[in-house]
């Protein structure tokens, strides 16, 4: 990539614009680009991926006669690359595959050979022509074009720009109308489109016309993002069923030689819980974004997904289906292969032995204080920044620095492992520009508002889900850098950096009501917001690390186990700050797998309960606390309620057939397998209870796609959901889930 050169105009179209979309052809890279007009155009780049071997003449020899006979095209160069865990230069020789369609079949064939190790052979194609030609995903640049093939590519941004302009991008939005459920279900409503603020319903009797009307919009507008709900899994298999079943092309690619990339779906263990992963449907020269399969979207919408998809050079439809764990990797293999250090293609770095003794030392996670269980007023949080990504960056914390002996002198707290401090980690390198960003677009966040503080709000929740991710990576036996012994190394400073906060606030007076991880909560009479600020720097200065003031809680309620009266749960409180902020965690407002009913419910509590200044407030206005759990009870026992306000999710921990036991989740899922759905571990079922004591196990709930018109709901059952959830928020003020049966809901039984 001539990156240095400025593209020449004489005798070739100089075009200017925004990289849009990127997928491999067979001599080099079909490159989309969209123009100051919005105009898209489509142009050949030649490109030829490239992966090292090592190993010996004879095996190196082999590799080259097996290539010849496959007839792909490669070219050879010995070279010298460096070693990740050792730092050293070793010889290689870079194979240079000149048909990009071609370079996975090449590293397999090579990979067969007894006496090859092979580097950077596994990663996608497209995500290596960014990593090896400088050029990311929406990256402004111009480009020198003979016809439609792009010779040179002057960048005119960088990735790590803090402030970039965006092409003017057109949305077609497509949904199934009127869809209360998961479509595939049973509910596949109607097909409707918008453009502009305009919505119209595709769906006619005849699917010859859905299919001209979705082509006519499409002619019309050419959008460059197809934006859906249940898009890749229901709506584009849909449309593409009725295309091939009435003969007429369906035009959502904007190249017409390629058809839409599918995936499967897929089903996988992460954290202890079952999640499933919808298939994709990818178009070409046009962006497909199913806002029900995409976790970046749905927690930073297309802001956030844009600012990771630069970062981390992956294209917006790739990474709008993947984790922000695989965004994490693959700017640390992009960095990595910017500064030639080798990838292996197959990880050989196995945790070391360690005897019982040691796994009790170092296999501790994070430092967690026992909440004292009650009410509290004027109590300070004090939260670390980013405290794990921070620690791992300031400590130098990466696979290779863990354990190196060129600095015996650099220790980690407990464990002992030492940490190099002569060669900058891998790890943290990527870390540094993802702490420095944050930060800035949390300043300019506070700086600004409308939309340019939505954006950056956007920008900067992403990055926090990436730097969150970060660590768990560096512990992932999988991961390209992960390594246990890294993992354990923040874990151990994490522990040592929260004592030493704690024995800091203890010499300024404060008691520690609660500590988790990276939070402290705090109480000394007549402390203000000076006090704490001051702690908070006395605290930085003590760890060197950033710690701010969350804030100071006019009060706040640390909440008892469910199943243990009187002992605390770390993640399970309630309260709310001077600046009338609020705070919840670990109740049913929080869960999704509550009806909406009672989350509604215990909110309207709730915020009646934060309106209140003092807690002798909240205990003044329990009269009407306690009027809004009858009311809502009286709703439930009139019958004056929509099904949707009833509906329980839960979600699938293993095949249909594999259940046992006739739990609600799984006599939903056989009901809807009954009917046709293909259900998956991990999927969420939705479902109304309606005789939980019923013999027959199907009589016991039924799921919501299938309700009809004739459905019915247990009474009791959701009634005691009302009062377990009212009982949750009134516990610490004398009102037990026991105490409000018998005080409300049993009055209304008898009236």
């Amino acid at each position: 990539m001539s990156g240095a050169r400025s593209p020449k105009s004489e005798g070739r179209q100089l075009l200017e614009g925004w990289l849009f979309d990127v997928y491999p052809s067979h001599d080099g890279m079909i490159i989309w680009m969209i123009d100051d007009a919005d105009r898209p155009h489509r142009l050949r780049y030649r490109y030829a991926p490239t992966f090292y071997v090592a190993g010996d003449r004879s095996a190196l020899e082999v590799g080259r006669q097996g290539l010849a006979r496959l007839r792909i095209p490669v070219t050879c160069e010995p070279t010298a690359r460096r070693e990740l865990m050792s730092g050293e230069q070793i010889p290689v020789v870079a194979v240079a595959v000149h048909n990009p369609l071609a370079f996975p079949a090449a590293a397999r064939l090579l990979a067969r050979i007894p006496g090859l190790t092979l580097y950077n052979c596994d990663i996608l194609t497209t995500r290596l022509f960014f990593y090896e030609t400088g050029l990311f995903p929406l990256a402004r640049c111009a480009l020198a074009c003979a016809g439609d093939e792009a010779r040179e590519v002057t960048l005119a941004s960088r990735p790590e720009d803090l402030e970039y302009a965006l092409p003017p991008l057109t949305v077609l939005r497509l949904s199934l109308e009127s869809s209360t459920a998961n479509p595939s279900h049973g509910r596949p409503g109607q097909l409707a489109a918008g453009v502009d603020g305009e919505t119209v319903v595709l769906d006619g009797d005849d699917p010859a016309d859905t299919i001209h009307s979705l082509n006519r919009l499409l002619q019309r507008y050419d959008p460059d993002i197809v934006l859906t709900e249940w898009g890749d899994s229901v709506l584009l298999p849909r449309l593409q069923d009725l295309a091939a079943r009435t003969g007429i092309p369906l035009q959502l690619n904007r190249d017409p030689t390629h058809r839409a990339r599918t995936r499967r779906s897929r089903s996988y263990m992460t954290y202890g819980q079952v999640v499933y992963q919808a298939g994709a449907q990818m178009l070409h020269g046009r962006w497909h974004i199913d806002l029900r399969n995409s976790f970046i979207y749905a927690e930073s919408e297309l802001g956030g997904l844009l600012e990771v998809a630069r970062l981390a050079r992956i294209p917006v439809q790739e990474l709008a289906r993947t984790s922000t764990g695989t965004a994490i990797s693959s700017m640390q293999l992009q960095r990595a292969v910017r500064d030639g250090t080798l990838i292996p293609w197959q990880k050989s770095e196995p945790e070391a032995f360690k005897t019982a003794s040691q796994l009790i030392v170092t296999d501790k996670g994070g430092l967690t204080y026992q909440p004292l269980v009650g009410l509290y007023e004027q109590v300070g949080e004090l939260d670390f920044s980013s405290m794990y990504p921070t620690m791992m960056a300031r400590f130098n914390i990466s696979p290779e620095t863990i354990g190196c002996a060129c600095c015996p002198d650099s220790r980690v707290p407990e464990i002992n492992y030492t940490v190099c401090r002569r060669r900058r980690g891998l790890v943290p390198q990527v870390l540094d520009h993802l702490l420095e960003r944050r930060l800035y677009y949390k300043q300019r966040k506070q700086a600004t508002t409308g939309s340019q503080r939505a954006s950056y709000d956007q920008r900067q929740t992403a990055l926090k889900w990436c730097l969150v991710t970060s660590f768990g990576y560096l512990g992932y036996r999988n991961a390209r850098f992960g390594r246990i012994e890294a993992h354990e190394a923040v874990t151990a400073f994490a522990r040592e950096m929260l004592l030493r906060a704690k024995e800091v606030a203890e010499s300024h007076g404060f008691r520690m009501l609660h500590a988790l991880v990276d939070s402290m909560w705090l109480q000394r009479p007549g402390a203000t917001r000076a006090d704490y600020d001051a702690l908070a720097q006395a605290v930085t200065g003590a760890t060197g690390l950033p710690i701010f003031v969350e804030g100071i809680y006019r009060w706040l309620a640390f909440l008892p186990s469910k199943t243990h009266r009187g002992v605390g749960v770390p993640n399970r409180y309630m309260g709310v700050f001077e600046n009338n902020a609020t705070k919840v965690r670990g109740i049913e407002v929080r869960r999704s797998d509550v009806p909406a009913l009672v989350v509604q419910t215990q909110e309207r509590m709730l915020q009646r309960m934060f309106r209140c200044q003092t807690l002798q407030d909240v205990r003044a206005a329990l009269s009407e606390l306690l009027g809004i759990l009858e009311e809502s009870l009286i709703r439930l026992r009139s019958k004056d309620v929509e099904a949707a306000e009833l509906v329980i999710t839960n979600t699938l921990s293993q095949e249909v057939g594999e259940y046992r036991h006739n739990t609600v989740q799984a006599i939903t899922a056989r009901t809807l397998d009954r009917h046709g759905a293909h259900l998956h571990p991990g999927e969420a079922v939705q479902f109304i209870i309606t005789s939980a004591g019923a013999k027959v196990p199907e009589d016991r709930v039924r799921p919501y796609a299938l309700l009809g018109s004739d459905w019915h709901y247990d009474l009791e059952a959701y009634a005691t959901l009302l009062l377990r959830a009212a009982a949750t928020v009134l516990e610490l003020f004398g009102y037990s889930e026991e105490r409000l049966r018998e005080e409300v809901w049993s009055l209304l039984e008898q009236q």
